[in-house]
């Protein structure tokens, strides 16, 4: 078992102690909600007659509901309408910290952690959201749960967990132009497979991911369970500390000094044991592209799709069915795909350096006709950000919608939905059928970069050859 690892001390330094089931009862010092998973919940505890055990440790957004055309409220959609007024409801008698939407506070529930300084090395962090991983950004323990879970974090801000295996992923080398940390995390999900992280934590490494800003590594983190890791993270370092320092719930003065002492205590020891370790030449991807309806299907941009008979004899009937689906060819190639709609956003790549890379390529540019494009920000601060640095204006005069902060397209479960068998060119994290609100609906994913030059194109095109 991995030994000196900074998911065996956060890990160990939580621990309550042990339960019948043979699993460990894990304090968990943050809890996220948002607008989906948390009803049912509060409803088990409220039918039991208990309160929220630790109430300062919870804070709640609307993020995969709400509609980002308009906040006015009522919302236009019932179903928002609904789960948002409960939740309020809910945070109003447990006395929970709540951003709701229009504030300045408000957002996607994994990039408002972090923006606030919620989020913070050495911490064990769940939300009723698969990509709680993001925060593991930050050398922090993130991870998603369910329902039932929230309800019992909710009653003794505890989760009963089994430890996990610690696989260590090295990137070195140097990206070349147009490859991004989405590119790096979609490799490394084609290389390990979908379901290759079962039961181990992610630890990212490597000269590449030392040099990536706190919203790569966020981008590179988010999408861990993508590979079947409940867990990912890198170790945090003065680019963690620098992006930290100053925030909202970040310690002050003196006691972000300690903080940071503290902080590099929990990193991995040079010499730590790891359970297995995984290399990655960075200088070799270029631009990644999905091809199929898990984001494991994947290649370069140059590279030809893989013909059935050449994958495992495993994968041939799941690769068989997503190239009907996507209705594309084996063998051949992506590049040349005419897109309907390209959507730039969510909680993987809806941050101010994804709409800077994605306003770079459009700038001048114009959204091809026919396609439906939508720039939508991960947080009422991004966009603001975004609009006082004339980002929206270069997508709006480009054709694009530039849109309020929240989940968006990212998945169907608010207006913004593909229709009938639309394929989207998305900076999202998941291509399932069905993901972004049609059964009929094709996503491919990629980076915002690449997103941008799709829309302009109206295919998939090779970003590097846009990019100025």
């Amino acid at each position: 078992m991995s030994e000196g690892t900074l998911y065996d001390k956060v890990f160990d330094a939580h621990v309550v102690g042990g339960l019948p089931t043979g699993q460990l009862q894990v304090f968990i010092g943050l809890h996220l909600i948002h607008d989906v998973t948390i009803s049912p919940a509060f409803g088990m505890l409220r039918e039991a007659g208990m309160r929220v055990a630790f109430p300062e440790r919870t804070f709640a957004t609307a993020d995969h509901m709400v509609p980002t055309h308009s906040l006015l409220r009522p919302f236009s959609d019932q179903q928002a309408e609904t789960l948002v007024s409960e939740l309020e409801r809910n945070v109003r008698q447990y006395g929970i910290t709540f951003f709701a939407p229009g504030s300045d506070r408000h957002g996607i529930v994994h990039i408002i952690g972090p923006e606030l300084g919620l989020t913070q090395p050495g911490m064990t962090i769940a939300c009723g959201d698969s990509h709680t991983s993001t925060h593991g950004a930050f050398g922090a323990i993130a991870l998603g749960v369910g329902t039932t879970e929230i309800r019992y974090l909710l009653e003794t801000q505890t989760l009963p967990l089994d430890r996990l295996k610690v696989r260590r992923i090295n990137v070195d080398g140097e990206l070349q132009r147009g490859v991004y940390a989405k590119d790096v995390i979609l490799e490394i999900i084609r290389m390990l497979g979908v379901g290759g992280g079962k039961g181990f934590a992610y630890e990212y490494g490597g000269a590449v991911v030392d040099r990536m800003t706190m919203e790569g590594r966020m981008t590179l983190c988010n999408m861990s369970i993508e590979g079947g890791a409940l867990v990912g993270y890198v170790n945090p370092d003065d680019t963690t500390f620098a992006y930290i320092k100053g925030r909202e719930y970040a310690p002050k003065g003196t006691a972000f000094d300690r903080a940071v002492a503290f902080w590099r205590s929990v990193a991995s020891d040079p010499k730590a044991k790891y359970d297995h370790t995984v290399n990655l030449d960075g200088g070799k991807l270029e631009p990644m592209v999905t091809w199929g309806t898990n984001p494991g299907q994947a290649v370069g941009v140059t590279q030809r799709l893989p013909r059935l008979e050449d994958l495992p004899e495993s994968e041939r009937g799941t690769a068989g069915q997503a190239y009907e689906h996507m209705r594309l060819t084996p063998g051949g190639y992506l590049v040349g795909t005419p897109v309907n709609v390209a959507f730039i956003g969510s909680c993987t790549n809806g941050r101010i350096s994804d709409l800077r890379e994605a306003a770079s390529i459009l700038e001048g540019r114009h959204v091809a006709e026919g396609v439906r494009a939508l720039v939508v920000p991960g947080s009422q601060s991004i966009k603001y950000q975004a609009e006082q640095e004339g980002l929206d204006r270069i997508f709006t005069e480009a054709g694009a919608e530039w849109r309020n902060d929240g989940c968006s397209m990212c998945l169907g479960m608010n207006p913004d939905r593909l229709i009938g068998d639309e394929l989207c060119a998305s900076s999202s994290n998941r291509n399932f059928v069905g993901r972004q609100g049609s059964p009929l609906g094709r996503t491919i994913l990629m980076s915002p970069a690449m997103v941008a030059a799709a829309a302009a194109a109206g295919r998939v095109v090779d970003v590097r050859e846009y990019a100025r």
